[in-house]
């Protein structure tokens, strides 16, 4: 009995599932692409970060679409499911990272340049006093 080709699945003579390169080179790029994102982040480069960003979220949209039509030909091998889930995971702590590191640097901006004082009549019609007196302290 020879194996079943379905574009994306080998179906091998035990019935077991057995991935192709169709679905391990776009894996593989999320994967390669992820790890230059993480580079990008350590090295503290702007313009790298910018283009394996793009990189990634290119290599993720390929994926993702290269294995829903593998999951409508009849599936995707765990261990396929479980890289793909890892990079994922990987993904929304980079994402979490790098929310974190924002907020800490709007909180030095704000303590470095706060806000102008606004004078004049709130909502309520009472009049907006000022926090401090107008004198600037060195």
């Amino acid at each position: 009995m020879q194996p079943h080709m379905s574009g994306f699945i080998v179906l091998n003579r035990s019935g077991s599932a057995e991935a192709l390169p169709e679905l391990e080179a776009p894996l593989a790029r999320v994967e390669d692409r992820l790890g230059a994102l993480t580079d990008a982040l350590k090295a503290d480069d702007p313009a790298a970060l910018e283009t394996a960003a793009s990189e990634l979220h290119r290599a993720l949209s390929s994926a993702v679409d290269t294995f829903k039509v593998a999951a409508r030909r009849g599936g995707v091998p765990a261990p396929m499911r479980q890289r793909l889930a890892l990079a994922s995971a990987q993904v929304a702590a980079q994402r979490e990272s790098l929310a974190r590191a924002t907020a800490a640097l709007d909180r030095a901006i704000d303590v470095l340049m706060p806000a102008p004082v606004v004078a004049g009549y709130g909502a309520g019609g009472h009049a907006l006093r000022a926090t401090s007196s107008g004198a600037m302290t060195a």
